[in-house]
């Protein structure tokens, strides 16, 4: 099973989230782990996890998906030294590092030729869309802020007929 994920970079209760996604990456192992035995048994792992690595949502799910045994395909809106600049720390490119380097595969998709980055993180998300079943959308269920946001990408998803599992949350910026 092919699984993308979109989402926030920073929401509320992230151990909490944390949990939740672990939850749904878990059952969806076992929905696939049962179809690849009922078909033929094999050594293939269960889940691909095709994420951008974005801080937030798209590693809290590349980890739950490492955890169970899943494949990661890193999808990158930019060159790596280019997307390092848009995280928030040390720490945070270091996370970054480690989660590449677990990549089975990865693919830079760039922008548009514009030298618009939202246009680049759109690319992104697109790619993502178009090799997945299912989509994991980590989400306040608000409108996007930018081209390429989550919301966009969910709507995308849904229009194509993907099956999108909404983890609600709430943006660490909301009004309180």
């Amino acid at each position: 099973m092919r699984v993308g994920v979109t989402g926030h970079r920073s929401y509320h209760r992230p151990d909490l989230i944390a949990h939740r996604i672990h939850d749904v990456v878990g059952d969806l192992v076992s929905q696939s782990q049962s179809k690849l035995h009922s078909q033929s048994p094999s050594h293939t792992p269960a889940l691909e996890l095709w994420s951008s690595l974005a801080e937030g949502a798209d590693r809290a799910v590349a980890h739950a998906a490492l955890d169970a045994g899943g494949t990661l395909v890193a999808v990158l809106p930019l060159c790596a030294d280019d997307y390092r600049s848009d995280f928030a720390s040390e720490a945070s490119s270091a996370e970054f590092e480690s989660l590449l380097a677990l990549a089975t595969r990865v693919l830079v998709t760039g922008g548009d030729g514009s030298g618009d980055r939202d246009a680049a993180y759109e690319r992104a998300g697109l790619a993502v869309l178009d090799a997945i079943d299912v989509l994991i959308a980590v989400w306040d269920g608000a409108p996007s802020r930018g081209r390429g946001g989550t919301a966009e990408i969910v709507s995308t998803a849904r229009s194509r007929g993907l099956d999108v599992i909404v983890i609600p949350v709430t943006r660490d910026d909301a009004p309180a």
